[in-house]
């Protein structure tokens, strides 16, 4: 765990990423619980819909400032440190006025008038997360995570604190919106205040400019058809269900996700320096390592996913009351859909690591449209059933699309695909017979 080498950093980086995630969804789960007594499941599924229009906007816009610092060349000049910072800036502003323009007309769509006032409000997030100093991408591209954790951590426990206080206020969803915006604050004055480095300033480098936007024009691409993996249930669902039950689909989807998150989270600020300073296709030594890695990320997946799957119903008993029953059941379906996605978590990394910003958006893009299909196929024909049951169904067929990536970067590991293949087909199986009665419950959200 000492030193500077690779192997030192990376274990460090890992347990900061594991102490910052599971304090994070500590904090989360205890203020989900607070709230869910002071309000009201409609309430949670109006900001659902809030989040899937900001979060859209924010990856729909994203020109991939953080890979281009982690991967470039000139990742640690100030110069383009400080292009990257005025984009990111610049961009945090427009977003803001997108949300003026979009509140009523998204008002409308969903028939919810408070979407017309709550849009303007949480889209002043936006503004401040635009502000954030590189220096949090700086630490990650030298996996330095111990202090960026820890202010992370202590600016969601202000938020999310005063997002409680707000709800005991005012009994609505404003204490919702304006928790988001504390929390986006918090951590803007904490990361200026306590991170070390030179302070950002604006400035465009023409080079800098041309270098990021040349790598960030695929990943532009790539998240956006993340959103619309990632969020586009939400934005789907909130037209087809009442906000009542899409507020109960959204604590189901939160228990049921955190396992899939915490490796997303891990992929992202670990894998790209890893395979970017040990690319698999340079020796046989360097893929012994990811192997090992790999397999111990995806364990630790599996057995949490596992344990969500067959202790769903229950969990869900035991920590909320009876108005959110139903999102036990659909956890047991999300958690054995996450499965496959968690078999190769790590690939497209190995990609975003060589430059091939390309061949990870077409990736995204094959699995967001696949997604989004089989979920309205799904829920039109089967309900609420068919349509959580369309995750591990879409990420299963675009599997081979991922393999066809890895190869190209010599990431692929055949062993490790089929083992863990096997598991999830018998976590699956054992998990819905054990929970097939509270399942057909979900029968009757057709």
């Amino acid at each position: 765990m000492s030193g500077n080498q690779l192997t030192a950093r990376i274990l460090r980086s890992t347990s900061w990423v594991l102490v910052g995630f599971g304090g994070a969804q500590i904090i989360r789960l205890a203020s989900n619980l607070i709230l869910t007594r002071i309000l009201f499941p409609e309430a949670f599924g109006l900001m659902a819909l809030v989040t899937v229009i900001t979060v859209g906007l924010m990856m729909f816009s994203d020109v991939g400032i953080g890979p281009s610092i982690s991967q470039s060349k000139r990742g640690d000049d100030p110069a383009f440190l400080n292009t990257a910072w005025t984009i990111q800036a610049m961009r945090g502003l427009i977003l803001w006025v997108i949300t003026l323009l979009m509140a009523w007309p998204m008002a409308r769509f969903y028939d919810q008038p408070d979407l017309a006032i709550y849009l303007p409000i949480a889209g002043l997030a936006l503004v401040i997360t635009g502000l954030q100093p590189t220096r949090i991408e700086t630490a990650r591209r030298h996996l330095a995570f111990g202090r960026l954790t820890m202010l992370d951590l202590i600016a969601q426990l202000i938020g999310l604190s005063l997002m409680v206080v707000l709800a005991v206020i005012t009994q609505s969803v404003m204490a919702l919106v304006v928790g988001g915006i504390l929390s986006a604050a918090a951590r803007l004055i904490l990361t200026w205040r306590y991170l070390p480095g030179a302070p950002n300033r604006f400035q465009l480098e023409r080079a800098a400019v041309h270098e990021q936007v040349h790598f960030g024009k695929w990943i532009f691409l790539s998240t956006a058809f993340t959103f619309v993996s990632s969020q586009g249930d939400k934005a789907i669902l909130g037209k087809l269900l009442t906000l009542g039950v899409l507020g109960v689909y959204n604590i189901g989807f939160f228990l049921a996700s955190f396992p899939i998150m915490l490796g997303m989270t891990m992929a992202h600020q670990l894998m790209i320096p890893i395979f970017r300073d040990r690319p698999p296709g340079a020796s046989a030594v360097y893929r012994a390592r990811l192997r090992k890695m790999r397999f111990l990320m995806s364990g630790g997946l599996f057995v949490l996913l596992g344990g969500m799957a067959f202790t769903g119903p229950w969990l869900v008993d035991l920590l909320y009351d009876d108005r959110y029953g139903q999102a036990g059941a659909m956890i047991v379906l999300l958690a054995c859909g996450f499965l496959p996605q968690a078999i190769g978590l790590s690939y497209d990394r190995a990609a975003l690591a060589a430059g091939d910003s390309r061949g990870a958006f077409v990736f995204s893009g094959t699995r967001s449209l696949v997604q989004m299909a089989l979920l309205y196929i799904g829920f039109t024909r089967f309900g609420l059933i068919g349509g959580l049951a369309s995750y591990g169904v879409a990420m299963t067929l675009v599997h081979p699309v991922l393999i066809g990536l890895a190869l190209r970067h010599r990431a692929w590991d055949v062993l490790h695909d089929v083992i863990f293949a096997i598991l999830a087909l018998g976590i699956t199986i054992g998990a819905i017979t054990l929970h097939a009665e509270a399942i057909a419950g979900l029968w009757a959200f057709r």
